[in-house]
């Protein structure tokens, strides 16, 4: 792509985007090519995890969530460059996550993307975070193909969709306090398993009897598709405070319990939403699409019903730059945006996915 003044830069036939995120606790860049093959591909992309620093806090720390960026990721996109095999001017617009997510965190990302951009004269363009979410199984080995309805579990988000192609969403349901995620979270806190509770509440869970105690599927016969998790939280909490002394002998039982219950709950919600919409394909994504009891539970059921699952590759299941670059590409590929090439920019820490262009 030519350099580029003030205005606009139409989608070509190739184009390669850098995906900055730094939403939350994760930066990650990748570099995705669009225009060479059906779908855009993902070239080479790198990750830093900020778990071990926030540890010792028991969650995020928004400000050294913020500092920790900016250490990371120029060096990150240098690593990507590097893997690639190309340099900076081979990039032809850069992607970054304008929100939702913490304020501090996403400034960082579009800044260094949009200082990046004015240095090569390549335009921007800022990026959902939850549409990268919800796009990423099309990076995977057996991409999707649209219609489909959706299931993003991806952190403080649990929403159901029918998604008719890039930018065309209608949420069917979504949670009312609670996400899925956080439910895992909290209901390992509660338990004393480190932080981040869900993958740790999910291994104890491998060694539990998942019928032990029996815990609330909130709203599982409300007759819609909202999902609500707290319920279940005061529950586990309740249920470990009547264990006392004995929590640590039944904590792997205490786990599989409260696992099992957020997945029936996920299970049949999405169930009942391929039943709505008559759709014969599933799209999983977000950080708790890697729960393995989930996977294998909506592999069976769909697999009963001749439903197609598609899935995030498990290392893009959480934050990552290749989810930005790729939904950034099939949003120019659809011809839903054109990337600017004005620096100035803002992030949006809330931001609704229906109020996107072309929702």
């Amino acid at each position: 792509m030519p350099r580029l003044g003030a205005g606009t830069a139409p989608y070509t036939s190739r184009m390669r985007i850098l995906g900055i995120e730094s939403s939350c606790d994760e930066t990650g860049v990748a570099l995705v090519e669009s225009g060479t093959t059906a779908v855009p591909r993902l070239v080479a992309h790198a990750l830093h995890s900020q778990i071990a620093m926030h540890q010792a806090y028991g969650g995020v720390v928004p400000e050294l969530a913020s500092r920790d960026h900016i250490r990371r990721v120029l060096p990150l996109t240098e690593q990507v460059l590097g893997d690639a095999g190309v340099g900076r001017e081979s990039i032809d617009v850069v992607a970054y996550t304008r929100g939702p997510g913490l304020a501090g965190a996403l400034l960082v990302g579009a800044g260094v993307a949009c200082a990046l951009g004015a240095a090569l004269e390549r335009p921007v363009l800022g990026v959902h975070h939850l549409e990268g979410h919800l796009l990423s199984p099309f990076l995977s080995a057996d991409p999707p193909e649209f219609p489909f309805v959706a299931l993003l579990v991806s952190g403080g988000h649990t929403q159901l969709m029918r998604v008719e192609g890039v930018g065309r969403y209608e949420i069917l349901g979504e949670t009312i306090d609670d996400a899925a995620g956080e439910a895992f979270d909290k209901s390992a806190k509660l338990m004393g398993l480190p932080y981040p509770g869900g993958p740790w509440l999910a291994k104890l869970a491998e060694g539990g009897d998942p019928e032990a105690f029996k815990l609330p599927r909130p709203l599982l016969h409300s007759g819609d598709l909202d999902f609500s998790f707290a319920g279940l939280k005061t529950a586990v909490l309740t249920q470990a405070k009547k264990l006392a002394d004995q929590l640590e002998a039944r904590k792997a039982d205490l786990a599989a319990s409260t696992q099992a219950a957020i997945v029936e709950v996920l299970l049949r919600k999405s169930l009942a939403a391929l039943d709505e919409t008559g759709m014969k394909r599933l799209v999983v994504a977000g950080g708790v699409g890697a729960n393995r009891l989930l996977r294998s539970q909506l592999d069976a059921a769909c697999g009963r019903r001749r439903v197609r699952v598609h899935y995030p590759e498990l290392h893009l299941c959480t934050d990552n730059g290749a989810m930005i670059a790729m939904a950034a590409a099939m949003r120019l590929q659809a011809g839903l945006e054109q990337a600017s090439a004005r620096y100035a920019f803002d992030v949006r820490p809330r931001w609704a996915l229906d109020a996107l262009p072309g929702a």
